[in-house]
């Protein structure tokens, strides 16, 4: 096969450029010549119209030979260039051949270029979009994660950033805040998605309900366990709109695609209040509190009737934990209207899990 054939399957397969793609064989090559001849001065260039790969070696003009690998007689210099005198340096044809090994070395060369060139354009392309919501299909599954395809790069989802039981199903379409643009591939992979972020979570918030968006309506803190429930406060910059109500739309159609999403996670979204008391009855919600007494700068007391109790708490703590993390208090559960207490830290959750 001629080498413009090759190039030309290269340029086609990989969208690179000719003249680069040229200029990296003959760099691979010249790793190879190197390699097996490391004590000569090599060149090597691409001919065009021969569409031959060629090598020179640089070798000084002597009146008598006495290394051929260094020095070329005057003589036959002069066949190659009439005005050359003894002590010029010229390059000359070099007739020495490499062999398998050497050939597979040019060929990681080649490779290793290729790939360093594809990785700066797929940085290029995806730096600026780093932190933000990207659409793409499952491409393939594996124990340790996913592989993405992004339009005509790959990324890949870790299961370390998947939503917990979420099921992957290659050709599905997939949603996911592009944690990081590496500017070299780490382990074969240089755009890592991620879906178990709050980030995430807010970047869908802004990409469903324009209000969001428009920062008519701000999303101020997130507290989510993913697979589970997040607790989400927002604020309204504006008193004509209620900002739960935005969030959630008419029947819950604009919560709906969020919870889509994120398959059999819940959302609860909850209205900002000055009031410190206000904010941790609504943040321990669908309990319904009798009342809080903030005790100092990290601690609050919540009273509830008995029935109430295990749905504050949650599944294995969950629902306190959310609350807890999302006011910055820890949260104690009194009796009744005793002062009683048998309190459940908000750090609950962490220490179980």
């Amino acid at each position: 096969m001629k080498l413009s054939q090759v190039i030309e399957e290269l340029v086609e397969e990989r969208g690179l450029d000719r003249t680069v793609l040229s200029d990296i064989v003959c760099e691979g090559m010249l790793a190879a010549y190197s390699k097996k001849y490391p004590d000569r001065l090599l060149q090597v260039s691409y001919n065009k119209k021969t569409d031959e790969i060629e090598v020179n070696v640089q070798k000084q003009v002597v009146g008598s030979v006495e290394d051929e690998n260094a020095q070329i007689s005057l003589r036959k210099a002069r066949f190659i260039n009439q005005s050359l005198d003894a002590g010029d340096l010229v390059w000359v044809p070099f007739e020495d051949k490499i062999g398998r090994i050497e050939i597979l070395r040019a060929k990681q060369v080649i490779a290793n270029k290729i790939r360093l060139i594809e990785a700066a354009a797929v940085y290029e392309e995806f730096k600026n979009k780093q932190g933000t919501i990207v659409l793409g299909v499952v491409h393939k599954c594996e124990r340790a994660g996913a592989t993405i395809k992004l339009d005509d790069s790959l990324a890949f989802l870790p299961k370390s950033l998947s939503i917990p039981g979420e099921k992957c199903s290659a050709g599905y379409t997939i949603r996911a805040l592009l944690k990081e643009v590496l500017a070299e591939p780490r382990n074969d992979n240089q755009l890592i998605l991620d879906r178990v972020s709050s980030e995430f979570l807010q970047g869908l918030f802004e990409l469903e309900i324009p209000e969001v968006f428009e920062r008519l309506v701000e999303v101020k803190k997130i507290a989510r366990i993913p697979g589970y429930k997040s607790k989400v406060i927002v604020y309204s910059n504006d008193k004509n709109i209620d900002p739960v109500g935005t969030c959630v739309g008419m029947g819950g159609a604009r919560i709906k695609p969020i919870l889509k999403e994120l398959g059999t996670e819940k959302i609860d979204v909850i209205a900002w209040n000055e009031s410190s008391e206000t904010l941790v009855a609504n943040a321990l919600k669908p309990a319904v509190v009798s009342r809080v007494e903030i005790v100092d700068d990290s601690t609050a007391q919540v009273w509830l009737d008995e029935d109430q109790r295990s749905i504050a708490i949650g599944k294995m703590g969950q629902n306190i934990a959310l609350a807890s993390q999302l006011t910055g208090f820890a949260i104690h559960l009194m009796q009744g209207g005793s002062a009683k207490n048998e309190s459940v830290a908000g750090q609950q959750l962490r220490d179980e899990t």
